[in-house]
């Protein structure tokens, strides 16, 4: 038997295609978001069927997945990778795209707004630089600080800190949800005279007034305003309609899959990876990576009609960038516990992994995973911590 394999991406008609975790430094000015693209054809391996369009419908029980187009395209296997949706509509006032540097707004989480967060950190003069983190689950849950440490070092080298105010607002109860982390993390919040203030779910904007309006997650109905000179939003996000509106989605609304082999929990014959999915870790490209090998050797094995033999566990990872030449890499799995490749303390600032997130993990990105060639660190962790891990 042949194998065929269809993608359909048709999101926007989106020709071309974004290498994400770079926003962060897009957003810094350190990098351009021209650079974090490609075009799509580009990156579509050679003998796959791309139908341009989006899906409308999968309707499992009949094995089809129906197209923005009128397409109808029947699978004896399929693979969602739809990814989750982005809700800045949720946000009462926020204003249009067009006008979000006049009312000196950013957003690392769309390549329509990650310049205007470099626009208005250039344009900062005093006042409070204010980042949000949503009441959903999120992508990437390290990007709202990381831009955060980011525009304070650029404060500093810019000579405007003294009269700055920097304040995280996040609806988390904590700063990050791995405690090694999240103590270090707590310690350069405290050096640098950050502001953190937990519990806080932005909720709406006055933009002609330069104000954001968070409520108390403690005391629902309880707001707080906070003038801003400078607004970093974090989206709420949800998960895609089409998941959402039929019987592969969990009651959250996310693609029902086990934890370990990322099969479909009702239908056999589906598979699920990323963002899309239900799978308990945070929702990143290096999970993608990771989740990517086990599925590579998953669906190999039900093709052949024999049991999938490798477990996930849940790896992910997450490089914090606390300023302009320095990151955490945080990595753990399921059970929240740290997992990481190198044998030295990574929840110590270091240069060597700054490099490793601005230059080396793009390459692995479009020349490795897109290729197929990056299952995640896992063999070289078992090198580096000589078989023990």
């Amino acid at each position: 038997g042949t194998l065929l394999i269809i993608v359909c991406v048709g999101y926007r008609d989106e020709v071309m295609h974004y290498y994400q975790p770079i926003w962060t430094l897009v957003g810094a000015g350190v990098k351009s978001a021209a650079s974090s693209g490609r075009p799509t054809a580009s990156v579509i391996p050679p003998g796959v069927k791309w139908v341009k369009s989006n899906v409308r419908e999968i309707d499992p029980d009949t094995n089809t997945v129906r197209t923005d187009n009128g397409m109808e395209i029947s699978y004896q296997y399929l693979i969602v990778a739809l990814g989750l949706q982005l809700h800045y509509e949720k946000i009462k006032g926020l204003p249009e795209i067009d006008d979000w540097e006049e009312f000196k707004i950013g957003s690392n989480y769309s390549v329509l707004t990650v310049e205007k967060t470099w626009r208005a950190l250039q344009n900062f003069k005093e006042g409070n630089a204010i980042f949000s983190f949503p009441n959903t689950p999120v992508k990437c849950a390290g990007a709202p600080q990381k831009i955060m440490y980011l525009t304070d070092a650029y404060l500093r080298k810019t000579g405007k800190r003294a009269t700055a105010n920097v304040m995280y607002n996040t609806s988390l109860p904590v700063l990050f949800g791995i405690k090694k982390y999240a103590d270090a993390l707590w310690e350069i919040v405290k050096n640098r005279d950050i502001q953190v203030n937990l519990r806080h779910n932005l909720v709406e904007v006055r933009a002609n007034k330069q104000e954001a309006v968070f409520e108390n997650l403690d005391n629902p109905g309880e707001t707080e305003v906070f003038e801003y000179e400078m607004l970093h939003v974090t989206p709420p996000m949800g998960p895609n309609p089409v998941i959402k509106g039929s019987s592969l989605a969990d009651e959250g609304g996310w693609l029902d899959v086990n934890k370990e082999t990322l099969q479909h929990n009702k239908y056999p014959n589906v598979f699920g990876i990323g963002d899309c999915t239900n799978l308990p870790t945070a929702k990143t490209a290096a999970a993608v990576a990771a989740q990517s090998s086990i599925l590579d050797r998953t669906i190999s094995k039900v093709l052949k009609n024999e049991m999938p033999d490798t477990k996930y566990d849940g790896y992910t990872s997450c490089p914090l960038v606390t300023s302009y030449s320095k990151v955490i890499l945080a990595e753990f799995d399921y059970s929240g516990q740290p997992l990481e490749t190198f044998p030295i303390d990574q929840s110590k600032e270091r240069w060597t992994m700054y490099h490793m997130k601005a230059d080396v993990m793009p390459h692995l990105y479009w020349h490795g995973l897109l290729k197929g060639f990056w299952g995640g660190p896992g063999p070289i962790r078992k090198i580096m911590h000589l078989g023990m891990k």
